[in-house]
């Protein structure tokens, strides 16, 4: 069955993501032959509404489904894992649900305010979610406004620098403000303020793989390029390489 999705997604130019989709396999296997429910069909990006009011933009679109909520500058790059009963489980780069997708067409939505999971209705269409192009200059300013920002939380001075080119310039500036929001919310409770107390420095670089990790004071984030959203590494994994939860 794994290898009959691969090679239709290969053959038809789409995401394995996608090719886990229930309607997208009704519509390619039986052409011509709407499933029932077809008004209700999941746009392949949309904006969605939680029971609990967080908003967000799912984007089905790329190779690595996104998403990102309203009221947060970061875009989360998923993973698709097929689940019993036809259901899809989207999890982050730590391997955390953050989303299920029914055969029928729900949603899921899993936060650390929800674990169990509150349902999400699909609010509209949206364009698909992208990495805003940035050069040398940009990413120097956007060193700075991430010490600034990370700075002022700690109520001390937090150091940011990178080794870019400027091929990965652009991630590398997505990857510092990410790297910025997680020490901000390691600020914002006093349990974690002890684990902030032990970062001196951000420092970001290319390679071959995202990574996070804390050695001697210093947040070493590595990004990929090629991997774009999906090439650095997410605020929460950020914050447990901090040793945060």
């Amino acid at each position: 069955m794994a290898l009959t999705l691969a090679l239709l997604a290969s053959s038809l130019g789409v995401s394995p993501a996608r090719a886990l989709e229930p309607h997208f396999l009704h519509d390619n296997l039986f052409p011509g032959h709407p499933p029932a429910q077809d008004q209700d069909r999941p746009l392949p990006v949309a904006r969605y509404v939680s029971d609990e009011g967080d908003s967000f933009v799912f984007d089905r679109s790329q190779p690595r489904p996104l998403l990102k909520f309203d009221d947060s500058g970061e875009v989360w790059a998923l993973s698709a894992h097929p689940a019993p009963r036809g259901d899809v489980i989207y999890v982050n780069d730590l391997g955390q649900p953050v989303l299920r997708a029914t055969r029928l067409g729900g949603l899921t939505l899993f936060t650390n305010e929800r674990p169990g999971g509150t349902a999400a209705a699909q609010a509209g269409s949206v364009g698909s979610l992208r990495i805003m192009a940035m050069g040398p200059q940009q990413l120097l300013e956007r060193l700075a406004q991430a010490s600034a920002r990370t700075s002022r939380a700690a109520r001390r001075l937090i150091a940011f620098d990178a080794d870019a080119s400027p091929a990965s310039a652009t991630l590398t500036a997505d990857a510092a403000m990410i790297a910025s929001e997680a020490l901000i919310r390691l600020a914002r409770t006093p349990e974690s303020r002890g684990l902030l107390a032990r970062i001196l420095r951000v420092h970001l670089s290319e390679g071959q793989k995202s990574q996070a990790r804390l050695q001697q004071g210093t947040i070493e984030i590595t990004v990929a390029p090629s991997e774009g959203f999906a090439g650095r590494p997410s605020s929460d994994r950020i914050i447990a390489a901090a040793g945060g939860r």
